[in-house]
């Protein structure tokens, strides 16, 4: 009993301390589209408990019932061949749990890939997100407005995040919003969400994507509408033009805080695709193809590494380690325009 002791207050400590842990934010859903994950993830924890519990189960049984013991010292239990039954069983239910997580999958993808059926009689709030070494650009070509490491949106409104990325594959993703998805160079992905509940959320890159991938956090700000509309409206009056001048330097530097403008990129660098119904203003209508030339050109700015047989180990270690690096952009109290 003494040697059990410490294991029996290491097992109390921790049932004692976890309740104090901070909630996982991919299960503390604020919109449809996280909830239907949410929902999702949390049933698949409740069959594979399930699963569990029966092999446990199965398993103690078998230990106690066949354990040796001086009323069956001796004894050799008789040949069998097999048992259909059994082995009909043990085929039969992994079958019929996999088919019904596989229908469960596919319903929620087909959810989380459109809009949300709240908002299906909503035009989406069009904005674009484009990554580049090591920060995130968010264009409202809507409104005129561009914001840097962080984003705006107004609650009960349909969003569409059209994705793309000047450098490295990345990926975009808000926890309590939505599901992470891809941006790449030379396409777009589109990813769905809205927003149930006013508040601040973190975003983040959720795909490895060099040294700098640790600071691609933003904030995700949900606005009332009224909210949302005067904040437009004073990026509008009071935010500087983007240029194009401007905006090369902002891909060419590596880390940035907020940054607010009252025009977009799209203008002079538009995305990858074929984005006319976005994209036309004055009368001029943009109509490109994959890779068009402005793309291509600022991409370069941040061109993806080249690769290489040797390993981080076989070379001078980079000076820039050792330099401090500015915080994350979602850590700064205050920025520009809003």
């Amino acid at each position: 009993m003494k040697k059990k002791g410490p294991l029996y207050a290491l097992f109390l400590s921790l049932i004692l301390l976890l309740p104090g842990c901070s909630s996982i934010a991919v299960l503390n859903p604020k919109g449809p589209s996280a909830r239907t994950l949410s929902d999702t993830i949390i049933l698949s924890i409740i069959v594979m408990l399930g699963v569990l519990a029966v092999v446990y189960i199965l398993y103690i049984f078998v230990l106690v019932k066949y354990r040796a013991k001086k009323s069956n010292e001796g004894y050799i239990p008789k040949h069998e061949e097999g048992n259909v039954v059994l082995e009909a069983i043990w085929i039969i239910i992994p079958i019929i749990i996999v088919a019904f997580l596989s229908v469960v999958t596919v319903k929620t993808t087909n959810e989380v890939e459109n809009v949300a059926a709240d908002y299906k009689d909503q035009t989406p709030l069009v904005i674009y997100a484009s990554s580049s070494n090591w920060k995130w650009h968010f264009s409202y070509p809507e409104e005129g407005i561009e914001t840097v490491n962080y984003v705006n949106m107004p609650v009960h409104r349909a969003v569409e995040f059209r994705m793309y990325s000047f450098g490295t594959i990345t990926s975009l993703w808000i926890p309590q919003l939505a599901g992470q998805k891809y941006a790449m160079s030379d396409m777009l992905t589109t990813l769905h969400l809205s927003a149930d509940t006013e508040g601040s959320y973190i975003g983040k890159n959720a795909n490895f994507s060099g040294k700098g991938f640790a600071h691609m956090e933003f904030e995700a700000l949900v606005l009332s509408n009224k909210g949302y509309e005067d904040w437009v409206k004073e990026v509008k009056e009071t935010a500087p033009k983007l240029t194009e001048e401007e905006f090369k330097g902002l891909l060419a530097t590596d880390y940035l805080g907020r940054k607010t403008y009252s025009s977009t990129h799209l203008e002079f660098s538009p995305p990858p695709g074929n984005h006319g119904d976005h994209m036309s203003g004055g009368g001029k209508e943009m109509d490109m193809d994959n890779g068009n030339p402005e793309h291509q050109d600022n991409k370069e700015i941040h061109p993806s590494p080249e690769p290489s047989s040797g390993t981080e180990f076989d070379s001078k270690p980079d000076p820039e380690v050792d330099q401090p690096l500015p915080s994350s952009p979602v850590d700064e109290s205050t920025h520009e325009g809003h």
